[in-house]
């Protein structure tokens, strides 16, 4: 039986999550929903296709070892890689490549996934996760799962499908002919229009070895002073994410579509996409009293606070400790350029 290790990428800032993500507890920490962080959640989804804990990896940055460890307490130490410092997926995937080869050999099935997503069907993740398993061990290939585009996103990457794989008709698997980042609108209306693209999950399924041959071929570079040197190159690893590091450039990218509903909790629309429209039409994750407001999102996770609206719509409102932000839904996007600001200024700094 194929051994299989999902490997939860936990490095990220969720700077577009801000003020509740912030530099000393960053997104994956964060209980949006359900009472669980999202770290905790995406560990959770993963332990069957995993065989339980014991398959379960964690690669994460070296500031927030002691937050994974108190939110992962049964995570086996040995599989949990620390990133010097956070260089993009494309270090943080070749450098647990090189780990898993060093510890569990080539022959092992690596997945890759983002600790930040939300799935709406586990059941139907765990067949589409098992079939890309499949699919990267008959083909060597390096799967990646794309997702059927809902609407014309401007956030997200997309795959263009190419010639289908022989026998992976239901799974509509196929070649990648193209990865494409975040268009413009007209664009994403073509590609959806299309029928050809799919969103980008930023999920991968492959064999170890295939990706260290495929990274040594495209990306030596980055891997090749990670088997020299390891940690100890990382300060000087060029950042970049994994598509500009190895999908865009290998023959062997292969895709199939998702069965299972998805999202990718990176910005504060993403809450209402999830909860949908309640409490009068609002999305609302903590206490709040609205009167003539619509389509807000409001956040606040004090049990103390509570968040009073009089004719308001369309806004973003987010309460955390001593910051509050209030934006328009269709800005919040620009939370970076806030943030910058925040860093440039002595006084401000301190609620980055």
């Amino acid at each position: 039986m194929t051994q299989f290790f999902p490997i939860i990428l936990a490095g990220g800032k969720g700077e577009r999550l801000w003020p509740a993500s912030s530099s000393s507890s960053p997104k994956q920490f964060l209980q949006l929903l359900n009472g669980q962080s999202l770290l905790q959640a995406t560990a959770e989804r993963l332990t069957n296709v995993a065989g339980g804990w014991d398959g379960l990896w964690v690669v994460t940055a070296r500031p927030w070892l002691e937050d994974v460890l108190t939110h992962l307490p049964t995570l086996p130490a040995h599989h949990l890689i620390i990133e010097p410092e956070g260089r993009d997926t494309g270090p943080a995937i070749a450098y647990a490549v090189t780990e898993a080869v060093r510890q569990a050999g080539e022959d092992v099935v690596l997945g890759f996934f983002p600790a930040d997503h939300w799935i709406g069907d586990i059941e139907n993740f765990e067949r589409t996760i098992r079939a890309a398993i499949q699919l990267a061990t008959e083909h060597d290939g390096i799967v990646t799962l794309g997702i059927p585009p809902q609407y014309p996103a401007t956030g997200y990457g997309y795959i263009q499908a190419g010639d289908p794989v022989p026998g992976w008709d239901d799974w509509e698997g196929a070649r990648v002919a193209r990865f494409t980042e975040k268009p413009d609108l007209e664009t994403a209306q073509q590609f959806v229009n299309s029928g050809q693209y799919l969103w980008n999950s930023g999920v991968f399924v492959m064999r170890a070895g295939v990706a260290l041959r495929e990274l040594q071929e495209h990306s030596p570079d980055i891997v090749g002073p990670l088997l020299e040197q390891g940690a100890a190159a990382y300060a000087q690893l060029p950042k970049l994410s994994f598509d500009y590091a190895l999908m865009e450039k290998t023959r062997k990218a292969l895709v199939i579509r998702a069965a299972f509903t998805w999202d990718d909790l990176g910005d504060w629309n993403a809450l209402e996409r999830v909860l949908g429209s309640q409490d009068g039409g609002n999305a609302v994750v903590g206490r709040h009293l609205g009167v003539d407001t619509h389509g807000a999102i409001i956040y606040s996770t004090d049990e103390r606070d509570l968040i009073v609206t009089l004719g308001l719509e369309d806004l973003v409102i987010v309460r955390t400790g001593h910051t509050t932000l209030i934006a328009r839904k269709d800005r919040v996007q620009e939370l970076k350029t806030i943030l910058v600001r925040l860093r440039e200024s002595p006084d401000l700094s301190q609620f980055v």
